[in-house]
């Protein structure tokens, strides 16, 4: 008899971790899901505030058209990824159209004194650091759910139920991003 009570005890336990555990990757997942959402809603932040700002720098630079049509591709493209990966690629080649189209704002002084480009300049780094913490969160969490899909025992309640891995937000051209800037006068 008290070693049935045992047995039994032993069994409400390990349900009681199962429910806990099955719990616990149910908001990971949901948090994940939560942290992307969070992403996108800053970068369509951001592809709303890339047409005024071209339009500000094409009315000082007119000549530079492949420089405007190209920053219009990329938010494009930007606009229709779904998954981490298209959209890291996409944000990369983003991030690179911007970079040109504000060197072509530094060879006008004039640009760079006008109070809406200003503004509008300042609000795009405003989204930028948004969407660099945005990411930083979004991996932190995936980083967490896919060590509790990995972990023992999780990882039996976790196939049993079917949770699958998330996708990191990485760089895309990670040993380019890591090397050393070159600097030459």
């Amino acid at each position: 008899m008290v070693t049935l009570l045992i047995i039994l005890g032993i069994i409400v336990v390990l349900i009681f971790i199962g429910i806990g555990i099955y719990n616990k990757l149910v908001r990971l997942r949901n948090t994940v899901k939560s942290s992307w959402s969070d992403i996108d809603v800053q970068c369509k932040k951001r592809y709303d505030l890339v047409p005024n700002l071209v339009e500000t720098v094409k009315g000082y630079a007119s000549h530079e058209k492949t420089v405007f049509e190209k920053v219009t591709q990329a938010r494009s493209m930007a606009m229709q990824a779904t998954t981490p990966g298209e959209m890291a690629k996409a944000e990369n080649i983003l991030r690179d159209t911007l970079k040109s189209l504000f060197a072509v704002a530094e060879a006008y002084p004039e640009l760079k004194a006008n109070a809406n480009f200003m503004q509008l300049q300042s609000q795009l780094q405003e989204l930028e650091n948004n969407i660099e913490y945005a990411r930083r969160y979004y991996n932190a969490v995936v980083r967490d759910y896919n060590i509790l899909i990995e972990s023992f025992p999780s990882n039996l309640i976790a196939s049993s139920f079917n949770f699958k891995q998330a996708e990191l937000f990485q760089l895309e051209a990670a040993e380019i991003e890591r090397k050393p800037v070159k600097v030459s006068f």
